[in-house]
């Protein structure tokens, strides 16, 4: 959730600072946990919404990955735009952008539409969400701060856990619309609340210098969309295909383009120097390839439990918590053992842990129970996925001078929210039909195992991480509060 935050630091007597009225804060919580919940609210409602409209697997793959691949691939543009504009502008045109995704992801008649419409909620996402999280840090100061911070950070991790079990809810009580639907009034009250309370916050930053990189967040997300289809036409041409050989190639070009534009353009989303922090870059990856993981592992889960076990999207809302509480759990004992450990140490036992739960995941026979085959899988994933989650933030952070926190958040939740649909397109593509009970009974014993690989191959980039100095996690556990917050919390919410 990224924003280069130009706030002064708190002064040392900001503990006798006035104290400002907590509307502020819980009305960009309010429109956080909007924006957490989309991610997973979708995956309980989707095989009712695939009767309803007729997907295809690739349109179930896409009605999850067109919300994430706008919301991070436009995430760093976003930030950067809190900063130069006026934040309160750029909140109220974020949540005005994601409320009218919302009700026409609602009123989709046809996939098309409900793609195309799941893909705006994601682009206002990517301007609503820094711009609260400045609005908030810039609203409180001492310890409000401190607890406004911890709050976001809250609200986010309970994010996977509330999203499906809500979508159940809302599923069975009324039906799949009402996923989306329930955006409409929320995001309106919002809406009202900011126009009331929430003063006008013109940018420090002066005209010469509002440069914006359009061209770099263009080249950017068209090239993912481009990668993901490409993966995606594998399913349906091959992986030869004309189709598929042309999306990939026009994939390389436009990334190719986006790294071209960024050495040349005079204000890059992502200055230079960035790529040459190797803990930054290399934590991105990992928490690029876990992300995309568990993302995958609970889009894979919510159509087995379902279609498979035949649970109704409640039950299966219900039989998500262990797996939630499992994360939460794991990673409250993380960061305590984290300054004792080193943040490298507890990603590496993350991955064998997560990647022994994807075992036992693929290994789940013909005739399968929820508490014998689905939950040992569930709670070996968590307990590996909680950990990984604090300590890859941390690791991210170590190296990263202070005036730069901001821009490093972003690159490390850009990197979680493209990973999520990465994860979930490649998946797809591994497990095939995802449309008939035993195409999902056969295809999740391939995606599972494909993501025990996955987890694997990630030992790489985590050995280029530095090695433990638990003085250097202990400072970067504190000094780095909302960076880590932000990642733990907002992994659990995809």
């Amino acid at each position: 959730m990224s924003t280069e935050l130009h706030h002064p630091p708190s002064p040392p007597d900001s503990e006798d600072a006035p104290r400002r009225p907590w509307v502020v804060l819980a009305l960009m919580l309010t429109a956080q946990v909007m924006v957490v919940l989309d991610v997973s609210v979708v995956n309980v409602a989707l095989p009712s919404i695939a009767s309803d409209l007729h997907l295809s697997s690739g349109d179930y793959q896409w009605a999850v990955s067109a919300y994430v691949l706008l919301s991070g691939g436009f995430l760093l543009l976003g930030g950067r735009m809190a900063d130069l504009f006026d934040r309160r502008r750029m909140f109220l045109t974020g949540l005005t952008v994601f409320t009218v995704g919302s009700l026409v992801s609602g009123l989709a008649g046809s996939p098309l539409t409900l793609i195309l419409a799941r893909g705006g909620q994601g682009a206002g996402a990517a301007m609503l969400t820094p711009a609260a999280m400045s609005i908030v840090v810039t609203s409180y100061a001492g310890r409000q701060r401190a607890t406004a911070l911890a709050l976001w950070g809250t609200v986010a991790s309970m994010g996977i856990a509330a999203g499906v079990l809500f979508g159940g809810i809302l599923t069975t009580v009324f039906d799949w619309r009402a996923v989306f639907f329930i955006n409409v009034p929320v995001g309106a009250a919002v809406l009202a609340g900011v126009l009331a309370k929430v003063p006008s916050m013109p940018s420090t930053v002066g005209a010469d210098a509002r440069r914006l990189d359009l061209s770099g967040a263009l080249t950017l997300v068209s090239g993912l969309l481009v990668l993901v289809y490409a993966v995606q036409s594998t399913t349906s041409h091959g992986w030869t295909s004309a189709p598929t050989l042309v999306a990939a190639a026009a994939a390389v070009v436009l990334l190719g383009a986006f790294v071209v534009n960024e050495r040349r353009v005079t204000a890059p989303i992502v200055p230079p120097a960035t790529w040459r922090i190797r803990s930054l870059v290399s934590a991105s990856i990992v928490m690029a390839g876990v992300t995309g993981a568990v993302v995958g592992a609970i889009f894979l889960s919510s159509l087995y439990l379902q279609q498979v076990l035949g649970s109704s999207a409640l039950v299966a809302g219900l039989q998500f918590l262990p797996l939630a509480a499992f994360i939460t759990a794991s990673a409250a004992v993380a960061s305590k053992a984290l300054p004792h450990v080193g943040a490298k140490r507890l990603i590496v036992t993350g991955l064998a842990v997560a990647a022994a739960g994807a075992l036992v995941l693929a290994s789940i026979d013909a005739d399968p129970s929820y508490l014998t085959d689905v939950l040992p899988g569930f709670a070996l994933l968590g307990l590996g996925v909680g950990p990984m989650f604090v300590a890859i933030s941390v690791a991210a952070m170590s190296d990263v001078p202070q005036e730069r926190s901001g821009m490093a958040s972003g690159l490390l939740m850009t990197g979680h929210e493209i990973g999520a649909a990465l994860g979930v397109a490649v998946l797809t593509a591994v497990a095939g039909d995802l449309t008939t009970r035993a195409g999902i009974v056969h295809g999740s014993h391939d995606a599972f195992l494909a993501i025990a690989i996955g987890l694997g191959a990630l030992l790489l980039p985590t050995a280029l991480l530095p090695g433990h100095d638990p003085e250097a996690a202990s400072s970067a556990g504190h000094g780095q509060g909302h960076g880590h917050g932000h990642g733990h919390g907002h992994g659990h919410g995809h």
